[in-house]
């Protein structure tokens, strides 16, 4: 089935407005909630009026930022499969209880187009590099073929057609939309958008916090070798650093998830360094490349150990960024880099035992 593409105007005033944003990042999408006709179901997504069938019944999610926003959209009973769930397992079980055990996981990475049609869903929920690409042979076209519709995670929305530059839309209004608009198409608005509100209430309380006179600088160290993959302005990890009351190092790179050079880490000079937990390059060999680099080794932070640690789940766009963005700030204020705000983290990430915490000891 072929999703119903066709332009529109984008009314950023509804999403800023929920979430209290003023925003550099550029434009944003909204949900149009009450485009139902009979049965099928419009909702707006990278720029674009896409039709779906209403309710979509069955749904594959890729990754497990998606998968969380699934869950939190109320759509567990419509997934018939998922991929790239593995390495996230124990956070989303920690944030979504038993519900996560039934999943039906058809590949720990990655999925396959034979992995995807094989599934037979409605719709793939997905994004590029997040599951999908040309070169692996994913697109929304190819899909298309197999009547499969598509819905695009909004943090990965492609600036230019056809150009692998993504980001379009501030992180939080990003989230937002995602988890209203999963819950509208997979027949779950309420739900969808009550997740949504949850997670701006408790930005709003973040933001409501004593900020620092300062902002402390925070880089996020995804991995490392020849060069360092990090995060730009329209990354979750934007939101959540900006939400904690720090500034991202790397907040002038117009993209979502990019590299850079271990010289543009050691001009940062951060007052704290954030991991992103999965597998491919442990924390421990993280923190053993920050502390043999010469670009890094002397770096007061890694010198200090002045880390934070948390899955990956966290930090792609997910209802968990809003975790992050409370752990984060409790850590701040352990370093003494924030004011004392009285913002209690929700989620306890001490039960999933991850390495580069020293501060969870303190």
């Amino acid at each position: 089935m072929m999703p119903t593409l066709r332009p529109v105007t984008i009314g950023i005033a509804s999403a800023a407005a929920i979430l209290g944003l003023t925003t550099a990042c550029g434009t944003t999408d909204s949900t149009d909630a009450d485009a139902v006709a009979g049965d099928h179901v419009t909702v707006t997504n990278c720029g674009a009026d896409v039709t779906y069938p209403q309710p979509v019944q069955r749904l594959f999610v890729n990754d497990g930022g998606m998968i969380a926003i699934a869950l939190a959209a109320g759509a567990h009973d419509q997934i018939v499969a998922v991929s790239s769930m593995a390495r996230d397992s124990e956070v989303l079980r920690l944030a979504y209880g038993p519900q996560v055990d039934d999943l039906h996981q058809v590949s720990p990475d990655q999925p396959t187009l034979e992995n995807i049609v094989g599934a037979r869903p409605e719709v793939l929920y997905a994004g590029y590099n997040y599951g999908m690409s040309e070169s692996r042979g994913i697109t929304p076209e190819i899909l298309a073929q197999h009547d499969i519709d598509v819905y695009q995670l909004s943090e990965a929305c492609r600036q230019v057609a056809g150009e692998k530059t993504r980001g379009t839309m501030d992180p939080w209004v990003a989230l937002d939309t995602d988890l209203r608009n999963i819950g509208t198409i997979t027949g779950n608005a309420d739900v969808g958008a009550q997740a949504a509100d949850d997670v701006a209430t408790r930005l709003d309380a973040l933001r409501a916090a004593p900020q620092p006179a300062d902002k402390p600088t925070i880089f996020l160290f995804d991995s490392g070798t020849d060069t360092i993959f990090s995060s730009g302005s329209y990354g979750g990890p934007q939101g959540i650093i900006d939400a904690a009351g720090a500034r991202n190092a790397t907040e002038d790179v117009a993209d979502t998830w990019t590299t850079v050079s271990w010289e543009r880490l050691a001009t940062a000079d951060p007052d704290l360094i954030a991991f992103v937990d999965y597998p491919g390059q442990t924390v421990d060999e993280k923190i053993a490349a920050l502390k043999d680099h010469p670009a890094s080794k002397d770096l007061a932070a890694v010198r200090e150990n002045r880390f934070i640690n948390l899955p990956y789940a966290m930090w792609v766009s997910s209802p968990l960024n809003i975790d992050s963005a409370e752990t984060l700030r409790a850590v701040l204020e352990d370093h003494g880099l924030a004011p004392q705000s009285g913002v209690e983290p929700s989620l306890d990430v001490s039960q999933l035992r991850l390495g580069g915490n020293d501060w969870l000891a303190s």
